[in-house]
């Protein structure tokens, strides 16, 4: 049997390569290709979080001091998990004001 110590440390470290690859996603996201293979390495390693943290909770490990925060987080992982594989491709989903051409259309007019 695997000691608790040792599931909390693999959980904190695959929480840790996860937000790195969500960090950098907008540098792998200037190619198609490594775009698409980022967020399916994010997708794949914030689902086996989610499995750790549940496998901690299970086996009575804590996380950051509290046995209750294993559960949800696995839950936040799994729901972060679907929103990394939608692609909006640059569409304006808030139509705000995009920043970037406020300046172009001062200069056109």
């Amino acid at each position: 049997m695997v000691e608790t110590e040792t599931i909390e440390y693999l959980a904190q470290s695959m929480c840790f390569i996860s937000l790195m690859a969500f960090i950098f996603i907008a540098t792998f996201s200037r190619s198609e290709k490594l775009e698409l293979m980022a967020q399916n390495f994010i997708m794949v390693s914030l689902l086996v979080t989610a499995g750790i943290l549940w496998w901690l909770s299970l086996s009575g490990g804590e996380l950051w001091g509290s046995n209750y925060l294993p559960k949800p987080l696995s839950l936040l992982c799994v729901i972060i998990a679907i929103a990394a594989k939608l692609n909006i491709k640059g569409q304006n989903v808030s139509f705000g004001a995009n920043p970037h051409t406020i300046g172009k259309k001062s200069e056109e007019e």
